[in-house]
């Protein structure tokens, strides 16, 4: 796995984060959660521009929007007992395939 595959890895991981951060600010009202809200973003957005020096911002930026979209569902489950549906299982499911054949039909493994 090359370099640009990492950061991508790491800028996933920090997108569901910055959204939790996010509600937890409180329309940026509580300044410690509104401040590891902007650094979670910035954070996020630099790794994802590494990335796109090498994957392509067409191929990075989708999947880091698939696999952000499946984690923010995912820790909104496990930190707020978001219910999760058949159907947005279904749904969830067709971004996973669609994050696989992305990173399937980009070059890499």
């Amino acid at each position: 796995m090359s370099l640009a595959w990492i950061y991508l890895v790491i800028a996933c991981i920090l997108e569901p984060i910055w959204v939790i951060f996010l509600e937890k600010s409180n329309n940026f009202k509580n300044i410690g959660w509104a401040a590891a809200t902007i650094i979670a973003v910035l954070s996020c957005l630099f790794m994802l521009s590494l990335a796109i020096k090498s994957i392509g911002p067409g191929v990075a930026y989708s999947m880091l929007a698939g696999v952000g979209a499946i984690g923010t569902v995912v820790a909104a489950s496990i930190l707020y007992k978001a219910p999760i549906t058949r159907k947005m299982i279904f749904f969830l499911s067709l971004i996973v395939i669609g994050v696989i054949g992305i990173r399937l039909t980009s070059g890499g493994i």
